[in-house]
């Protein structure tokens, strides 16, 4: 049996917590927090994976490889996509997200949003592969010494390094260059106007993507190609026991240069192919907003259709001019991921 007083508090709890759960559910639907979190969780799916498959590779040979991380990056960029793709467009790259904002496909004000999501998915990503899956093995594997260089070496299952035989300028030309072909490949893909991938596809090609990239390029600098992939990890190792030597020389590279090689790319892509295309023209209408839409916005289906108007005869004298204008589905090139 339960008790009157029992009862009661049961009625006074649902009354308090009935308008705090009211008030987050309208906090969870504002616009800015929704693309915040699809940043944070796509960033942080990505990353998991990514970092995983890395620290397979080096701490147990017999469980991963080169290939294993790139199909780790790969299929996470992918369910990044699956995941935020629609509410954010899943960036999950800084360099993108800067790239945007420059070309006014996306308003400023939300530049901090999103770097800000995809920074603490990264950082809570590291986090997790540190104390859930690899601390164990990390500290086997370097004999309880936290190294950035040498043969028991761990801080490059966080972050990239640059090898001995590039030098700093090379990798920096390559980190333009590789980010660069990201750029100009994800433009490719997405234009709706040119020769984009199928309806629900764009996801599992953008992966395919990353991991043709990191076979081929991603030998001289780790690929990085995203200061959201790279710095906060580093600030991970840094916290976590590696020292000051994870920010020497290096570490400023990824976080620049991808800014530079997603623009160029998009630059590259909007001069040489985007330019060329035919494009039919805007049509906007005052009462609607088109900043930062990542769908197009079709025309609504009417259950009830209008009936056909009576014909009324107008003289050639008075007779309105028409002007024909493509449908509003048609004439709308939006952003995507």
């Amino acid at each position: 049996m339960v008790s009157a007083s029992g009862i009661q508090s049961t009625r006074n709890s649902k009354m308090v917590s009935s308008p705090v759960v009211t008030k987050m559910q309208a906090i969870m639907q504002k616009e800015m927090v929704r693309e915040f979190l699809a940043e944070f969780m796509s960033t942080y799916v990505m990353m998991v994976f990514g970092l995983g498959s890395v620290a397979h590779m080096v701490l147990g040979e017999k469980f991963g490889s080169y290939l294993s991380v790139n199909l780790g990056f790969g299929f996470g960029v992918t369910m990044g996509v699956h995941m935020a793709g629609n509410i954010s467009g899943a960036h999950m790259n800084a360099a993108l997200t800067f790239t945007n904002c420059v070309l006014g496909r996306m308003s400023w004000k939300k530049f901090p949003v999103y770097i800000l999501g995809q920074f603490l998915g990264s950082f809570l990503a590291s986090a997790t592969i540190y104390f859930c899956v690899s601390t164990a093995a990390i500290i086997q594997f370097s004999g309880g010494h936290l190294t950035v260089t040498g043969p028991t070496a761990t801080a490059g299952i966080f972050a990239t390094y640059l090898p001995e035989h590039m030098t700093l300028w090379r990798g920096f030309l390559d980190e333009v260059i590789v980010t660069g072909i990201l750029q100009l490949c994800l433009f490719a893909i997405t234009d709706k106007e040119n020769n984009p991938a199928l309806q629900g596809t764009q996801a599992l090609v953008i992966g395919i993507l990353i991991v043709v990239i990191g076979l081929s390029l991603g030998m001289n600098t780790g690929y990085a190609m995203n200061p959201s992939r790279d710095l906060p990890p580093r600030f991970f190792t840094f916290i976590a026991g590696w020292g000051i030597q994870v920010f020497r020389d290096w570490w400023w590279v990824p976080v620049v240069a991808p800014l530079l090689g997603a623009y160029l790319g998009a630059i590259v892509y909007l001069v040489f192919i985007g330019f060329s295309i035919p494009r039919r023209p805007q049509i906007l209408e005052n009462s609607m907003k088109y900043e930062d839409r990542r769908t197009p916005v079709l025309p609504k289906t009417m259950s009830n259709p209008p009936t056909t108007p009576t014909p009324v005869s107008v003289s050639p004298a008075n007779r309105p001019s028409v002007r024909t204008v493509p449908p509003l589905s048609d004439s709308i090139h939006l952003e995507h991921f």
